[in-house]
């Protein structure tokens, strides 16, 4: 269920009402002072699902939420970045790992968070890492070794069942774009 963030306009400070503007179709953030109008918007998530040979590259979190489990590299995109500029962040800051971007694998939308995840399909240059602050542990897995109870979100989950299974079955890489609750 939606439930306003935004409690004071960004433009003078003063209280907003949420109400659907003239000429508009959904609630927004209308300043009662100024008029301003914020809209809130959904995040982006980008990253890579970084691969060397037939295994992934992982990362275990070491900070909240999911402290302690497994994911891709990905984290919210920065302001005057492309979506590819983030993912190649990203994973330079979570796994330490230098990658060549190949293109977009998926797109994930998790609706009751707001959140998009923007995943690249990404080849390690060479089988090194240096995790960064927020990273635990970065590894290496085959299909066979992902700890899939110990995975932190579904829509990581998700895109590396689809992977593998892809993998399995001499499948190319197609753009998935699917949702996860």
């Amino acid at each position: 269920m939606y439930r306003p963030q935004i409690q004071h306009c960004n433009q003078c400070g003063a209280p907003v009402e949420h109400r659907v503007p003239d000429g508009d179709t959904h609630a927004r953030a209308v300043c009662t002072a100024c008029s301003h109008i914020q809209y809130e918007n959904p995040r982006n998530i980008v990253g890579t699902l970084p691969t060397w040979q037939d295994k992934v590259l992982l990362c275990r979190r070491a900070i909240e939420p999911r402290y302690g489990l497994w994911t891709l590299p990905a984290g919210f995109m920065e302001l005057n970045e492309s979506t590819e500029q983030g993912a190649r962040r990203e994973t330079l800051e979570e796994a330490g790992a230098d990658v060549e971007i190949d293109a977009l694998y998926s797109v994930v939308n998790v609706r009751r968070v707001s959140q998009v995840y923007l995943l690249y399909r990404a080849r390690l240059l060479q089988p090194r890492w240096d995790p960064g602050p927020e990273t635990l542990e970065a590894r290496l897995f085959g299909a066979s070794e992902i700890p899939w109870e110990h995975i932190a979100f579904r829509a990581v989950a998700e895109t590396l069942r689809r992977y593998f299974d892809a993998l399995a079955g001499g499948r190319g890489w197609d753009l998935q774009a699917f949702d996860v609750e």
